[in-house]
């Protein structure tokens, strides 16, 4: 089992901020190119897996998945 991870998925169309709360956890941001990316802690990868089936039945093209490290303290 995966622990939980942050992901950012950009996909190339922009999408209104009606499907927040069908993306959810994700959180929407919009490119200056136009795309939109969803980013967002997911559980592990049924979670990851579910989310790129709602961007699939979207028809979204798909342009990136990303797993972000998070940032760690700096130690002196």
């Amino acid at each position: 089992m995966h622990s939980p991870a942050i992901y950012e998925i950009r996909v190339q169309e922009r999408l209104d901020a009606q499907w927040a709360s069908w993306l959810a956890p994700m959180a929407l941001r919009h490119t200056a190119d136009g795309e939109t990316v969803l980013t967002g802690r997911l559980r592990d990868q049924a979670e990851l897996h579910g989310l790129l089936m709602k961007v699939r039945d979207l028809n979204l093209l798909l342009l990136e998945v990303k797993r972000v490290e998070p940032e760690r303290p700096h130690t002196a």
